[in-house]
């Protein structure tokens, strides 16, 4: 007999005890007056007698009549973007977020299916459980040469803490063979997931993704959702940096109830994540009209059974230890957290603080120098105008044709126009070289802004109104090994370093918001006037929404699926 069946039976003590609260569980969606008993980092009981297994040893967390609620689950969201997660997972956990699944879209770019061991070992021994999918983008070949096989990458699908196939846009898997379907088959020959970006996707399109993937977190509208349930499609809303969309969420649930909804972050920045995560994102449901117990429920116990998280999404005997205590349940405040049964959040403290992993040599020096010649763009004989990506806003951009500057042969930026120069240079090791375009639609008055944080590609990208100042941020931004760079007349106005693979600072995260706030300030100074620019500029990149984006062989061409360039 163990440890958990002798505490389950009365006959040993716990090691913590949580009493006094209302114990939610999300298998019948209610509330009862149980305490929770811990051993071994696994909830041995749920006891209407807490004295018969609380000792003088034993770790008391007084509950007192508030609500005890599994850990939630983020089901999708990217802790390999702009933060290190072994330096800002405490501020998840005061979120209440003890479990998540994280897309590998930005280190998958770079270092292809060693991007996966990288983030399990980088994760290994925190006090939160981080499960990874396998990035799908290095094999796609719809606009660049792919950076690997679909075998190599089914290779980590074995890999334990590994639940399935991450997101591609589903331009890459719907209407023609796509290397991707490899993938795919092989999750599923494992019983794992396959998610996807459906964002657009309807009608006869959804039906033919929907016979490939199993999630999807791009609904905007009630309509979306219930069109993903009907077809078969696990739907998981969000809440995060990028978007809002409980409204969306409390719209099919009018409609269906709770039906097959999950909760995620789909990633929550540093400046987002000192206030909150996976709270924020249940608080929000409820908001819009979605009942308290199906809202915990679809942060909890459905996305943990929909990835075969076994032991969590629930305070079931037998399930891991991980137990929030909600001072309110209405605004989803989070006073304590245990994770693992160790108490990390008591009273909103943090009892942990970062705990630096020892990357391996090739996560750093991954941002190289542009070539001499690189920015230069000769004038084309036949045209007067060439085209160009308009930003419209957020993620959005449109195809637009512009007239730039043209000096001694060759075109530049014509700030006074309102067009600047975009140039990506690729530092995968596909080493596919770069494309030179042009931007309309971002504002920019002088100087250049150049970031290595770049939307599933990995690349040193520089926008600006003058080779000159573009050239200084790039060369500033290598040495820094990544980030972002703000320049204006020659000097480097500010800057915020990301030397882990080019994606990721290793500040501390209040530091890292004060660097942001900072960039977006220089952005202003210099004359952006996007809505976002921190978001307009690294999703330049980002074929996953329309229509005209950047990649290192040319634009991509969005909605007709082909690599164009300057020419129209």
């Amino acid at each position: 007999m163990s440890d958990i069946q002798r505490v389950a039976r009365g006959d040993q003590h716990a090691d913590l005890v949580v009493r006094g609260g209302r114990v939610y569980r999300p298998e019948t969606r209610q509330f009862d007056s149980v305490a929770v008993a811990v051993v071994d980092g696994t909830v041995a009981a749920l006891t209407d007698d807490p004295d018969r297994v609380t000792g003088p040893d034993t770790t008391v967390v007084e509950a007192s009549e508030k609500a005890v609620v599994p850990g939630f689950v983020d089901a999708h969201t990217h802790v390999d973007l702009h933060q290190a997660f072994d330096y800002a997972y405490q501020y998840a956990l005061r979120g209440g977020t003890t479990t998540l699944v994280t897309e590998l879209a930005s280190w998958g770019e770079l270092a292809g299916p060693d991007a996966v061991d990288a983030m399990l070992d980088a994760t290994r021994d925190l006090p939160v459980s981080v499960y990874t999918t396998v990035p799908p983008g290095p094999c796609l070949d719809t606009f660049t040469s792919p950076l690997c096989t679909p075998d190599d990458l089914a290779a980590t699908l074995d890999r334990d803490r590994v639940v399935g196939v991450g997101e591609a846009a589903w331009i890459h898997a719907v209407g023609e063979p796509s290397p991707v379907h490899d993938l795919y088959d092989a999750a599923h020959d494992r019983g794992l997931t396959v998610g996807s970006h459906a964002a657009g996707c309807r009608g006869d399109a959804l039906a033919e993704l929907a016979t490939w993937v199993d999630d999807d977190h791009e609904s905007i509208s009630g309509r979306d959702h219930v069109a993903r349930v009907e077809n078969g499609v696990h739907s998981i809303a969000r809440v995060g940096t990028i978007r809002d969309d409980a409204e969306a969420l409390g719209e099919a649930y009018a409609d269906v109830g709770d039906a097959d909804f999950s909760l995620s972050t789909d990633g929550t920045w540093p400046r987002d994540l000192v206030d909150g995560a996976m709270d924020t994102a249940v608080e929000r449901a409820i908001e819009e009209g979605v009942d308290p117990v199906d809202a915990l429920r679809m942060a909890t116990l459905t996305p943990a059974k929909h990835f075969g998280l076994d032991g969590k999404g629930t305070l079931a005997p037998g399930s891991d230890a991980d137990i929030l205590v909600l001072d309110s349940l209405d605004d989803v405040d989070v006073s304590t957290v245990v994770a693992g049964g160790e108490v990390v959040v008591d009273t909103h403290d943090l009892q942990v603080s970062p705990r630096p992993h020892d990357y391996p040599e090739d996560a750093s020096d991954t941002t190289p120098r542009l070539p001499d010649d690189f920015l230069t763009v000769p004038a084309p004989d036949d045209a007067e105008r060439v085209r160009a990506i308009k930003h419209e806003g957020g993620l959005l951009t449109s195809e637009t044709t512009v007239t730039p500057d043209v000096r001694n042969g060759e075109l530049h930026a014509n700030p006074d126009a309102g067009v600047l120069k975009a140039a990506l240079y690729d530092r995968s090791p596909a080493d596919r070289g770069g494309f030179v375009g042009f931007l309309t639609g971002v504002g920019m008055d002088a100087g250049a802004v150049a970031t290595t944080i770049t939307w599933e590609t990995a690349g040193v990208l520089a926008v600006g109104t003058n080779d000159t100042d573009m050239r200084t941020a790039a060369d500033r931004l290598a040495d820094l090994g990544g980030g972002w760079v703000v320049v204006e007349d020659g000097e480097v106005v500010t800057e915020l370093p990301a030397p882990l693979y080019g994606f990721c600072t290793t500040l501390d995260v209040t530091e890292t918001e004060q660097h942001i706030g900072a960039v977006d300030e220089a952005l202003r100074r210099i004359g952006v006037t996007a809505d976002r620019p921190f978001l307009a500029l690294q999703t330049l990149t980002f074929v996953g929404v329309p229509a005209l984006k950047l990649t290192p062989d040319g634009y991509a061409d969005v909605k007709n699926r082909e690599t164009v360039g300057l020419s129209t």
